[in-house]
């Protein structure tokens, strides 16, 4: 006979008796045959016959189908279990992830760092990388099934120990113990991604499964253009569980142990706690217990059956790389502050499924519209889709976040810069008009220069269906992630509404000049939330602490060439025409009504940047209610700071940019307007700290003048 399927049977009958704490002696003399057999089976010498085979599966205490096959572990042996990290011999406390508080437990949040985290692992460049989000809720005996499928009696002691504690975790697995109990209900969350590498390496070295389920602020990332860099977006998975606990299932691309299908490990994190006598650090993991480790206890990732599987919510629909990971109970605290009826004021809100799963599908069409936009010959980079089931049935059908749909303006611009059908100037509906623009990208520590990068701007007309504002920028480089939407400052009356696009570092095309320096540039400028480039640790430490302004320069340069794009053509006045209105008056006297009391003018947008002398530059604009002309506002410039009051700085220079002027510090308004913009520039003299290093707080101080 032939064993031919699955992992060699050496190395995995080595790995059985292993596990099962069983010599080569011991099984020898439990099929009546000699060591040295055994050896040549283990060693790939010789294979044993159809007899022995049934010997050996006696021996073991399995069926003859799992030796044939050899895609799982023997069920006999050391049992799967929950390893809880002893308490620190020097008697250290920590009360939770540090790392899991960098973001809220917000799905939104979630869908942004998990997707971002399966494009930086999408394994076939040429093929979009698909990720599928998963809500399911359990309740009865569906959740009874599972609660016992993952040894909950066992974690029970050690949740009832963390909740027990007023600290910030523990009050939140109390309050997951509470919903959970209470409403006999219990959210999982899970996150599958097709195309991907998967959790390869081993279980303790450096490599992707260490990265994710060992370690903390580790980022194994194998392409240049990855979103992340810090290793915290994984720290995401965990926050989002209000139990603290993430189950992970991964197809690897490279076999680990002779196998890449279902390997199987789960992950705890509590803060510290005392059960019975024993004290215990914090995370905990579930799997087999690893015979090599010191430890006896050690768990380690094993190789489990399709019906261990499916018994943990954890099958994937095919073969294909990847990995899934499932959130258990999971929640989202924004969904909880979304605007209800007056008129059911006294409803109890709650992160329902229905919520999260349209929350999911919103944040992915605003983050990943770039990255789920084709054209010409490239393919999408992301296909993404949420669906919905109650206790194994499907409420909320899977739905394919389509990107035309959730930004249609925006796609427009990608996909004409992808087909190459840009315009130099807009002329016509549903044009795309393309420049570039300069980004002096820096030399390594401060030597040289790293070359002048042409990043790409596109502008299109806005769409009704648009998911935000109009007349902003869309920023993004290579994983074709939004950054930053930033408002265009200094735009003329009248401007047509519009949206615009910025394609920087990879993002601008293969044949862009100098695309993987500014890539490297801009990654290292991005904080752990990916929100915006400027001043970062990582950016002072590769680049010189000046880096940051060539991005101040770069979002000038953006910001003017935008303008020029969408200005208005200038009309040739008709002289007689003008002459002949004003020598017509209406006849008849208007009705007088008094005019209601306006309110003060309010800050609606706000670009700021550090120059060359280190001040704060800022445009603002202000929008102005009917009849708010009148107020006589004065623009305060404060410093942000965690405590305390806010230090004045004072302004070096203070100007009106559009239907206002400056008289004494306060803006005059021109009357009738209801915009207004101005510019101001800090004192660098009243700065208590450095700009790069602080941030800006603008406010108006509203004082009522005469009547206009």
């Amino acid at each position: 006979m032939t064993l031919d399927t699955g992992m060699d049977f050496g190395p995995w009958l080595a790995r059985q008796l292993k596990q099962s704490g069983m010599s080569q002696a011991d099984l020898a003399q439990r099929i009546g045959l000699t060591r040295a057999a055994v050896s040549a089976w283990i060693t790939g010498r010789a294979t044993p016959r159809e007899e022995t085979i049934n010997k050996i599966a006696e021996a073991l205490g399995t069926d003859l189908g799992t030796i044939h096959t050899r895609t799982a572990d023997t069920l006999a042996g050391l049992p799967i279990s929950w390893y809880h990290r002893p308490g620190h011999a020097d008697g250290g406390r920590e009360f939770g992830n540090a790392a899991a508080f960098a973001f809220e437990a917000d799905v939104e949040v979630l869908a942004r760092e998990a997707t971002q985290n399966s494009l930086d692992e999408r394994l076939d460049l040429a093929q979009p990388v698909r990720v599928r989000y998963t809500l399911h809720e359990l309740s009865g005996e569906a959740l009874a099934r599972f609660r016992d499928e993952i040894r909950w009696d066992d974690l029970l002691p050690h949740y009832e120990a963390a909740a027990e504690q007023d600290q910030k975790v523990g009050r939140m697995i109390a309050a997951g113990l509470s919903d959970m109990y209470d409403r006999d209900r219990l959210v999982l969350l899970r996150i599958d991604d097709y195309n991907a590498s998967g959790l390869t390496g081993d279980d303790y070295e450096t490599g992707r499964f260490a990265a994710v389920v060992r370690r903390q602020l580790d980022s194994q990332k194998s392409m240049s253009a990855a979103g992340g860099s810090y290793g915290l977006g994984k720290a995401t998975l965990w926050a989002t569980s209000r139990l603290g606990l993430v189950l992970m299932n991964s197809t690897l691309s490279e076999p680990h142990e002779g196998r890449t299908e279902r390997r199987l490990v789960g992950r705890l994190d509590l803060p510290w706690r005392r059960v019975g006598d024993r004290t215990w650090a914090g995370p905990a993991w579930f799997g087999r217990p690893d015979p090599d480790a010191e430890d006896v206890h050690v768990a380690r990732s094993w190789w489990a059956d399709e019906e261990s599987v499916e018994r943990l919510h954890l099958t994937r629909e095919s073969a294909e790389p990847g990995t899934s990971f499932l959130i258990v109970g999971a929640h989202d605290v924004a969904s909880l502050v979304e605007e209800t009826d007056e008129g059911n004021a006294d409803v109890e809100d709650d992160d329902s499924v229905h919520r999260m799963h349209h929350r999911l599908k919103d944040a992915l069409g605003r983050n990943f519209w770039a990255a789920m936009t084709g054209g010409g010959k490239q393919r999408p980079l992301l296909e993404a889709s949420v669906r919905t089931f109650r206790n194994g049935v499907e409420i909320i059908p899977e739905t394919r976040v389509d990107p035309r749909e959730t930004q249609p303006s925006r796609t427009r611009a990608l996909q004409a810069f992808l087909d190459g059908t840009t315009v130099d100037r807009l002329t016509e509906a549903g044009q795309v008009a393309m420049t570039t623009v300069p980004l002096m990208v820096p030399g390594r520590t401060g030597r040289g220069s790293g070359g002048e990068h042409r990043a790409v701007v596109l502008v299109t007309e806005a769409d009704d269906r648009d998911h935000g504002k109009p007349n902003r920028v869309t920023t993004m480089r290579g994983n074709r992630m939004t950054v930053k939407i930033g408002w265009v400052p200094g735009l003329p009356v009248g401007t047509n509404l519009f949206q615009a696009v910025l394609l920087a570092g990879r993002a601008a095309g293969d044949d862009a000049p100098f695309a993987d320096e500014a890539e490297a540039f801009l990654r290292a400028a991005e904080p752990p939330e990916h929100d915006k480039w400027g001043q970062t640790e990582e950016l002072r430490m590769l680049y010189s602490p000046s880096a940051y302004r060539r991005i101040g320069a770069l979002t000038y340069e953006a910001n003017k060439a935008v303008r020029d794009l969408v200005a208005l053509p200038k009309k040739s006045r008709k002289v007689g025409s003008e002459r002949l209105r004003k020598r017509l008056t209406v006849g008849g006297r208007k009705a007088t009504r008094p005019a209601p009391a306006a309110g003060p003018p309010t800050l609606e947008e706000l670009d700021a940047r550090i120059d060359d002398s280190g001040a704060w530059c800022v445009t603002a604009e202000m929008k102005i209610p009917a009849g708010g002309d009148s107020w006589r506002p004065t623009p305060v410039a404060k410093l942000d700071v965690r405590s305390g009051p806010r230090p004045v700085l004072a302004w070096s220079e203070l100007v009106a940019v559009h239907n206002c002027e400056i008289v004494d510090g306060a803006v005059r308004f021109v009357p009738g307007s209801r915009t207004a913009t101005f510019r101001g520039t800090t004192d660098v003299s009243t700065h208590p700290v450095r700009a790069q290093f602080s941030g800006l707080v603008v406010e108006l101080r509203t004082d009522k003048g005469a009547q206009a």
